[in-house]
């Protein structure tokens, strides 16, 4: 996002719910203030950041994660009538005339119900509009897995969560935009979100040399592809050159 303002392209952040279901930090929500007000906030001082428009939403609830009894909520993304939600995107598209569509890989990167959705309306979306650039934004999971190990090998405290689905393997990576000369204000951008990311938080605490390493690459499929034989390194994704 940041790299494509910079070239001088709109980018304009579009999401389906507003993080109901987030996690509060201890002590940021003023009394009797609702998380979602400040989720909505949170969200505009990120995109801004990273010189996106003001962000649109699609209007449903968070979803929770997989398998949580708010997928069962009639309001919530992961219940939205397919078509409706589809409309309601291509609506969006159509009005900042957008040439470039960047939605989650298939499974959402790790499986998260609003993720998946984001997925399968933003595909049907793309094509009723009739956006031939659409890309997956996921995970390398190869070089995951290798961050995680070495972690371990260093004595940190890593969770024993499967990741052996996150993202993509690498050999099926259509794409890596190296995003380094503006790792710092995704940083900035995560920040932001104080009502989700504690002082304590890795990406916080995380030295600045190892957070550009760890986030200085972004990976992306083409949408309907597979088995690409691993990323291209660009400097942007195609249609924004």
């Amino acid at each position: 996002m940041a790299l494509a303002s910079r070239a001088g392209h709109r980018v304009v952040l579009v999401c389906a719910t507003r993080g109901e279901q987030g996690e509060p930090q201890e002590g940021v929500l003023a009394k009797g203030e609702r998380l979602w007000d400040r989720r909505i906030i949170e969200l505009a001082a990120a995109a801004a950041i990273l010189g996106g428009d003001e962000p649109r939403l699609l209007g449903y609830e968070d979803s929770g994660m997989m398998g949580e009894p708010t997928n069962d909520n009639p309001a919530c993304f992961w219940q939205a009538d397919h078509d409706e939600a589809t409309a309601r995107l291509a609506q969006i598209l159509r009005e900042v005339d957008a040439d470039v569509l960047t939605i989650y890989d298939e499974h959402g990167g790790y499986g998260h119900p609003d993720h998946i959705r984001v997925h399968t309306v933003g595909m049907a979306a793309a094509h009723t509009v009739g956006i031939t650039n659409v890309f997956e934004a996921t995970m390398n999971r190869d070089r995951l897995n290798e961050m995680m190990q070495a972690a371990r090998d260093a004595g940190e405290d890593i969770d024993d969560i499967d990741r052996s689905e996150f993202g993509t393997a690498e050999a099926n990576i259509a794409y890596g935009v190296d995003v380094s000369a503006v790792v710092g204000l995704k940083k900035d951008a995560i920040m932001a979100h104080r009502s989700q990311v504690g002082p304590d938080s890795f990406f916080l605490t995380m030295p600045d040399d190892m957070f550009a390493l760890a986030f200085g690459m972004e990976w992306f499929n083409i949408a309907g592809k597979s088995d690409t034989g691993g990323p291209d390194t660009i400097e942007l994704l195609p249609g924004l050159m």
